[in-house]
């Protein structure tokens, strides 16, 4: 049997699997990413990223090549059935990373332009084809055993990831349990090839429609997605039936403009693994939290946990770290998805709504909400870091840090200027990192002379000299520059 050994290895070749894998390659960590299947799927799957998630793309340079077949998300509506606005989130401007707000994506795409890159990192690599076992864990690390096209294959590694999805083999081995939090209806998912975009909607639909619940969205690289809330009594088989999907997309009148791509049944669950650290086990993505797509959120969260466990792996593996430092993993990312799968979840109830008198109350209340100004319309927000790594009762710990772009063609942005690792910036002279592993940068540097008044702007209203922001973008802390290197230290 064939032994190998890395120091992280990844189990699931998915977005979140592959951009985690990117960002240990580019810090020097050798990582094995063990994926089952031989090739990626080639349907879409997931339709969205918000503007936080092309950020992260930039980071590990995709960003553009991702955005070329995506399109941005334009409004988010909620419709009753005979079409009036519930809800309207409004997705046009930028976010805080200055890419826009929403953005539909072609999944096949954007997990293309990830693998592409892999091939070029020398310490990482990919191995198709590779089905987990078993794995036996130890102080030391764990040993993960894997049945493949050549044979048996065991895997040594100081850390293993488990971003194998919902179902996810390294949780059930790791004996991880997982809390349903009470959400479980099943959709047909139907995508479609667009061949006339001028008749199809120009935004994001929620048909909140007692006969039969909605959902229509655009996706990227010429696609279309609609949602049917499969009612009760409905099979699987009869819901997959051409023609029953034909009927279904008559009202749309769609006929020509679309031709059918993937049909699939869904169950759209809400679920938590109790935990996402065990010893030297980890879990990311789907394996690690499961949500109802309303909020469009699910592989947005599994490339935040990318994110925010990479460096910290780094600090441990190759800084010294204790390996506490990755219990702040789930403290910090549990309240996030927690708010996120909540916020699906009251979309997710408020578009289910089969009873006729039921939904005609949500009806009222909702458009006399809208019409008095009371209506939630806004840009989704979640919670920021509230435990972890940050420091505490110092303003904008926790918060999500802007980056600036310059007015020039192409624009330069902040991240491609600083790079990866964290970041103090400071508006006092000179100041020393020391050991700390930081890098410091003046807002006089001429390098960010672009972004010079935005960050200004951010330091006079938390009223600091310096702000650190860590390697995932988010706030450690403001205040005094010394004082906040001191406190960076492991």
């Amino acid at each position: 049997m064939a032994v190998r050994e890395c120091d992280v290895l990844i189990v699931g070749g998915g977005p979140s699997g592959v951009t985690l894998g990117l960002f240990l390659a580019a810090a020097g960590v050798s990582t094995i990413i063990a994926e089952k299947e031989q090739a990626i799927y080639p349907l879409p799957r997931g339709a969205h990223i918000d503007h936080e998630i092309v950020r992260i793309l930039q980071n590990v340079g995709v960003a553009e090549d991702v955005m070329a077949t995506s399109r941005t998300g334009g409004r988010y509506e909620f419709l009753t059935a005979d079409r009036q606005i519930l809800l309207s989130f409004d997705w046009t401007a930028p976010g805080a990373s200055g890419w826009p707000y929403s953005n539909m994506i072609h999944q096949p795409s954007l997990e293309a332009a990830l693998r592409s890159r892999l091939a070029g990192c020398p310490d990482a690599v990919l191995q198709a084809e590779w089905t987990f076992v078993s794995m036996e864990t130890a102080s030391q690390g764990v040993s993960a055993h894997f049945a493949t096209p050549a044979g048996p294959e065991t895997v040594r590694a100081r850390f293993i990831v488990g971003a194998d999805g919902a179902r996810s083999p390294v949780r059930e081995a790791a004996g991880i349990a997982i809390d349903d939090l009470g959400f479980d209806e099943p959709w047909l998912v139907v995508d479609t090839i667009v061949h006339d975009p001028a008749r199809l909607p120009d935004r994001n639909l929620q048909v909140c429609d007692p006969a039969r619940p909605t959902t229509c969205v655009m996706m990227g690289n010429g696609r279309h997605r609609w949602e049917f809330m499969i009612r009760p009594g409905e099979r699987s088989e009869d819901v997959l039936d051409d023609a029953f999907i034909a009927d279904l997309l008559r009202p749309w009148d769609v006929e020509g403009a679309v031709t059918l791509e993937r049909k699939a049944v869904y169950r759209f669950h809400a679920r938590l693994a109790k935990q996402w650290r065990l010893g030297p086990v980890l879990l990311a993505g789907d394996a690690a939290h499961q949500m109802p797509p309303f909020a469009g959120q699910g592989m947005c969260s599994g490339m935040r946990d990318a994110a925010n466990l990479w460096w910290k792996l780094v600090e441990v593996i190759q800084s010294g770290a204790d390996d506490r430092l990755l219990d702040a993993y789930q403290a910090e990312r549990e309240p996030n998805v927690r708010g996120i799968v909540d916020m699906a979840i009251l979309m997710g109830r408020t578009v289910c709504v089969t009873d006729p008198e039921a939904a005609a109350a949500r009806d009222s209340a909702m458009l006399a909400d809208r019409a008095a100004g009371r209506s939630p319309d806004a840009q989704a927000g979640y919670p920021p870091i509230s435990a972890g790594r940050i420091l505490g009762g110092s303003a904008g710990a926790g918060g999500y840090f802007p980056q600036p772009w310059s007015n020039d063609q192409p624009a330069l942005r902040l991240d491609d200027v600083t790079g990866p690792g964290p970041m103090l910036f400071s508006r006092s002279g000179t100041v020393p990192a020391g050991n700390s592993g930081l890098r410091v940068m003046e807002l006089a540097d001429p390098s960010i002379t672009f972004a010079k008044s935005a960050l200004e702007d951010w330091l006079v209203r938390h009223d600091a000299d310096a702000v650190l922001v860590r390697p995932d973008h988010y706030v450690f802390g403001s205040g005094d520059p010394a004082r906040l290197i001191a406190a960076w230290q492991p």
